[in-house]
């Protein structure tokens, strides 16, 4: 079993949860809207040869807001992991942020680029990158603006739709109180600010840091597949290609974490 140890670190307006499990280089695992419960099949499959750091972000989960109102943004998501390092006394670490979080990754890089070794940013959805970027905008406020109409399901069906996902016939239970919270807190207060994001090329570029894009194998169909493909343009890469889709290292943390570790390692 792995040993997880969990604590608390307060910030000018929150109270940021995280965990710490494993030995090894340190790693940053770190998502937005995602908690840390749902990065534990992964973190757990890279403990062995890790020390990996999982969170709640702000707002999300366990990690609370002074202000339930404040708006989260890449900026201040980055700024909190940087927090989150100067706490574990270490100067700098692997990162990997999935989909918001890899734009918080992006951020951590623009913001403090002495403290990410190597970033993998898996599928941002940078969509001020594509053509149509003013028309995902207005879809973004429409998705919001149903949010506050007509309610969390009909916002998140939007949602979905718009980022390539199948919709599903019927949910298969009913989500938790703490999911219907951070949906919530997703589509009010997180969801803008993330996809308004526009990376800085050129400061990515200088930074003393390795920067890899991630996408799913199974990811072609999404609006998150173009989003990074346009980054690692950018960026003068190429997309590296994990397990699953936009939530691969869900269902095959093992494997997942397997690409990871090659990525990771050069």
């Amino acid at each position: 079993m792995t040993t997880i140890t969990t604590h608390f670190l307060e910030r000018p307006g929150v109270r940021l949860r995280y965990e710490v499990r494993g030995s090894g280089p340190l790693l940053v695992v770190t998502g937005a809207p995602m908690a840390a419960a749902d990065f534990a099949a992964l973190a757990d499959a890279l403990a062995a040869d890790h020390t990996v750091v999982t969170h709640d972000p702000r707002g999300i989960s366990g990690s609370v807001l002074d202000d339930p109102a404040e708006d989260s943004t890449p900026e201040l998501r980055a700024d909190d992991l940087a927090a989150i390092l100067d706490a574990l006394g270490a100067e700098s670490a692997d990162v990997f942020g999935s989909s918001g979080g890899a734009v918080t990754g992006l951020s951590l890089v623009e913001r403090h680029p002495s403290r990410v070794r190597t970033l993998v940013a898996h599928e941002p959805p940078c969509v001020e990158l594509l053509p149509e970027a003013a028309e995902q905008r207005a879809v973004v406020d429409d998705i919001i603006e149903t949010f506050h109409r007509d309610g969390l399901g009909a916002a998140f069906g939007k949602f979905m739709a718009n980022a390539g996902f199948d919709q599903p016939a019927g949910p298969p239970g009913e989500p938790s109180e703490q999911a219907m919270a951070d949906g919530a807190r997703f589509l009010a207060h997180e969801l803008r600010g993330t996809t308004r994001y526009v990376p800085d090329v050129a400061a990515l570029k200088a930074a003393p840091c390795r920067i890899v894009v991630g996408v799913g194998a199974e990811s072609g169909r999404l609006l998150t597949y173009r989003t990074s493909a346009a980054l690692a343009g950018l960026l003068g890469t190429e997309p590296v290609e994990f397990p699953g889709d936009h939530g691969g290292f869900l269902g095959e943390a093992e494997e997942f974490a397997g690409v990871l570790r090659k990525v990771l390692a050069g």
